[in-house]
C-alpha cells in the first residue's frame, strides 16, 4: 500500500520558496505523520486467515523469514560527542501483573509482552521482525523499529499484511494473532527514511485466534462454495483399496481417484460400453481386456474432451477437475520446474492482491481413457475439510499480556535489557541463534552518539551486545523488573555493528527517544481500535 502522509491541521508546504513576508502564515509541518493498514474489520479478518490457514500442517507464521536476513555487515560506526536532550525527562508507567519477588534471581524472566511482527514486503516475500506491546489508552499499541513497519525499498510504503503475535513459538499464537490498524511513525521518517527516527508505534485490532473450531468432511461442491478455512487431505491408497471402495465417492466425497500416465497409449472404446455396463470396465481385470481410468492432461485438453454418462459417477461430466489446492512456495517452484519439463499438466497460480503475492495454489484435469488391462494406475483419495468456528475474539493485546512504560529524554548510559528474536548468522557466517525463541542481552548504552553516512544515521545510542538480525525492532527496556516483567521503552534496535571488524556483529544501536518521539508515541498511544470478528 503507498503510504498517504496524513500530518495534522492540513496540507504540507514543502517547497521552501515561500517569501519572507508568507513565513508567519505557513503551518509548521507535525513530527508525526500515520498511515492505515487494515482499513475495517472484514480486511483485518483476512489479514489474520491470510497468517493462519488450515494449509496441511504449516502455517505463513512459520515459512516466514527475518526481514534483514540479507542484509550485509554494517560499516563501522563512528562515536561522536554525547547527545542534548530537547527537554524534561518523561514516562508512561507500564501495564500488566505486579509480583512481588522474595529474592533476587539470575535467569531473567521474558516477558509476555515480547513477540514478532509478520508482514509481506514489497518482493511478495513473508517476513518478521522483534517487537512489544507498549501502554496505550486502549491496550492495543505495539512498539517497533520503523523499518518494520515501512519499506525502504518501496517509497515508504506500509507493509502489507502487517501483525503481531506476541509469545510466538513455532507458528503458534498463544495469546492472539492482532492486525495492525494504524502507524505511527516521525515525518522525517516516513519522507526521508532519516534512521534516526528508526522507530513505529502501531495501533492494532482487538486479538484474534485459530482453531477454536472442528474441522468437517464436506462434499467437493460444499467445499468450493465454502469462503472460509478449509482443506484437502490427499491419501495414497492400493490397487486393492481402490477396488474395495468406500461408503461414499465420487461428488459426495471422499473423491477417490485413478489416474494414468498421460502418455499411456489409449485402446478403442469396447461396442458394448454403455451407462448400464460400466462398471465391468471399472475392476482390477477390467472386461474383455479394456477397462477405464482417468488419466490427467492439460487444461486445454480437459476443456475440449467430449462428455457423457458413459465416463461413471467418478466424473459426473465426464471429465475429472481437481479441487484448487493451496501449496507452499517451495511446491509451486518445483511443480513449476517439473511443469517446464513435462512432468506436470495442472494449472499453477501465484494469488496476488493489490500486486502483492499472498499465496500459490494448483489446479488439476482428468478425463477418462478406454486403456489395455494390463496398465497400472496410481490411486488415492481426496478427502474434503471445511472448520467451523474458526475465529474467536481474544480481546485487547494489553489485556491479555499487558505493556511496558514509555520514557524519554533520558541521560546516557542507561542500563537496559533489549529483548527480541535473533536469527541471522554473523558476516563471517557463525550462528549463534535460531530466531526460535526470543533472548535477552544487557548493559549501559554509550554515553556518545553512533554516526554512518551510508545509513542516514548521525545520533544513534549504542550497546554492545552480539544480538544479530531478526531482533530488530526489539525493546530496549530501562529500569527493567525482572519480578514484574515489566519496564520502560527507552529504544528500539536498529542497526548492528562491527566495531572490531573481525565479521562477527558487537553493537547493536537505537534511535535516541525524544519529546519528537514521546509526540508520535502520544498519538498513537490514544487512538481506538475495536474487534474484528462479531
Amino acid at each position: 500500500m503507498k503510504r498517504i502522509l496524513l500530518p495534522a491541521g492540513g496540507a504540507i508546504l514543502a517547497t521552501g520558496m515561500l517569501a519572507a513576508g508568507l513565513a508567519g502564515t505557513a503551518q509548521a509541518v507535525p513530527d508525526w505523520a500515520y498511515d492505515t493498514m487494515a482499513k475495517d474489520a472484514p480486511s483485518a479478518l483476512e489479514v489474520a486467515e491470510f497468517w493462519f490457514k488450515a494449509n496441511d500442517h504449516t502455517n505463513n507464521l512459520a515459512k516466514a523469514t527475518p526481514f534483514t536476513w540479507e542484509t550485509k555487515a554494517t560499516p563501522k560506526l563512528n562515536a561522536s560527542g554525547g547527545y542534548t536532550p530537547d527537554g524534561k525527562p518523561g514516562v508512561v508507567a507500564p501495564i500488566g501483573e505486579e509480583k512481588k519477588s522474595a529474592a533476587k534471581v539470575k535467569n531473567i524472566n521474558l516477558p509476555k509482552t515480547i513477540g514478532k511482527v509478520f508482514f509481506v514486503d514489497s518482493k511478495g516475500d513473508l517476513k518478521w521482525c522483534s517487537a512489544t506491546s507498549i501502554q496505550s489508552k486502549y491496550r492495543n499499541l505495539v512498539a517497533t523499529a520503523g523499518h518494520c513497519v515501512y519499506d525502504d525499498k518501496a517509497n515508504a510504503s506500509v507493509m502489507d499484511k502487517w501483525v503481531f503475535v506476541p509469545g510466538y513459538y513455532q507458528g503458534k499464537a498463544p495469546w492472539g494473532i492482532y492486525v495492525g490498524k494504524t502507524a505511527y511513525t516521525h515525518y522525517d521518517y516516513s519522507v526521508y527514511n532519516d534512521r534516526d527516527r528508526d522507530y513505529a508505534f502501531v495501533t492494532v485490532y482487538r486479538g484474534v485466534q485459530f482453531g477454536g473450531g472442528t474441522a468437517k468432511q464436506v462434499t467437493a461442491k460444499e467445499y468450493a462454495a465454502h469462503n472460509g478455512a478449509k482443506f484437502v487431505k490427499e491419501k495414497t491408497i492400493t490397487d486393492k483399496e481402490y477396488e474395495a471402495g468406500y461408503e461414499k465417492y465420487g461428488p459426495e466425497g471422499p473423491f477417490k481417484k485413478a489416474f494414468l500416465d498421460p502418455k499411456v497409449e489409449t485402446v478403442a472404446k469396447p461396442a458394448d460400453a454403455n451407462a448400464e455396463t460400466i462398471g465391468k470396465y471399472l475392476t482390477e481385470t477390467g472386461h474383455e481386456g479394456v477397462k477405464l481410468v482417468g488419466a490427467e492432461v492439460t487444461k486445454s485438453v480437459y476443456a475440449a474432451a467430449a462428455t457423457g454418462l458413459e465416463n461413471n459417477n467418478r466424473f459426473p461430466t465426464g471429465k475429472g477437475l481437481g479441487g484448487v489446492i493451496e501449496i507452499s512456495q517451495e511446491e509451486y517452484k518445483k511443480l513449476t520446474a517439473d511443469k517446464a519439463e513435462g512432468k506436470f499438466d495442472g494449472e499453477l497460480v501465484e494469488v496476488k492482491k493489490d500486486g502483492v503475492v499472498t499465496g500459490w495454489t494448483k489446479q488439476q484435469f482428468y478425463v477418462n481413457k478406454w486403456v489395455k488391462s494390463t496398465v497400472v494406475p496410481k490411486y488415492w483419495v481426496e478427502t474434503y475439510f471445511i472448520v467451523d468456528g474458526w475465529v474467536k475474539d481474544v480481546g485487547h493485546l494489553g489485556e491479555n499480556v499487558g505493556g511496558q512504560g514509555f520514557t524519554w529524554n533520558q541521560k546516557p548510559q542507561q542500563t537496559v535489557f533489549v529483548f527480541g528474536y535473533p536469527a541471522d548468522a554473523h558476516p563471517d557466517g557463525n550462528k549463534a541463534y535460531t530466531g526460535v525463541t526470543p533472548k535477552w542481552t544487557y548493559g549501559k548504552t554509550s554515553g556518545k552518539v553512533y554516526v554512518s553516512a551510508a545509513e542516514k544515521v548521525e545520533e544513534h545510542i549504542g550497546l554492545k551486545s552480539s544480538f544479530t538480525p531478526g531482533a530488530d525492532g526489539g525493546p530496549w527496556l530501562a529500569k527493567y523488573s525482572n519480578a514484574k516483567r515489566l519496564g520502560y521503552v527507552n529504544g528500539v534496535t536498529s542497526l548492528f555493528g562491527d566495531q572490531d571488524k573481525n565479521n562477527r556483529y558487537d553493537l547493536i544501536t537505537s534511535p535516541y527517544f525524544d519529546g519528537e518521539t514521546a509526540t508520535v508515541y502520544q498519538k498513537a498511544a490514544n487512538v481506538w481500535s475495536g474487534s474484528i470478528v462479531k
